[in-house]
């Protein structure tokens, strides 16, 4: 196991890794919308803080040497489902065919009160 680590996403907030790389396969943990840069949410609601999300798991595919398009499974965490059109649109330009599986759901709450959170699981 190689744990990755890039200062263009977020600092884990826990006892975790940013990814982890195992036998070519990346799993990087849940990307909340933290803007490294500032430490905040970033603005725009919805599809601001999907974009940062996006973001930030792009920057850590890069750090693992890959990028979004060998992404094979997202698992994409909504605060409040009526904001999935929303996601949704942001989330398809950061993708292309063939997409990644996916799962959306709802949860109750997100940490630091965020809208979005996104994992992701890469393969090289």
């Amino acid at each position: 196991m190689k744990a990755l680590h890039t200062n263009l996403a977020p600092a884990a907030i826990g006892p975790y890794s940013q990814a982890i790389e195992v036998n070519g396969i990346i799993f990087a943990s849940g990307q909340l919308p933290i803007d490294p840069a500032t430490g905040e949410f970033a603005e725009g609601g919805i599809k601001g803080q999907t974009r940062q999300a996006l973001n930030n798991a792009s920057h850590i595919m890069e750090e693992a040497g890959t990028d979004l398009s060998h992404v094979v499974k997202t698992t994409v965490y909504l605060a409040d489902m009526s904001d999935f059109a929303d996601m949704n649109e942001v989330y398809s330009t950061f993708f292309k065919e063939p997409y990644p599986a996916r799962s959306a759901v709802s949860v109750k709450a997100l940490p630091k009160g965020a809208l979005v959170e996104v994992e992701c699981i890469a393969v090289k």
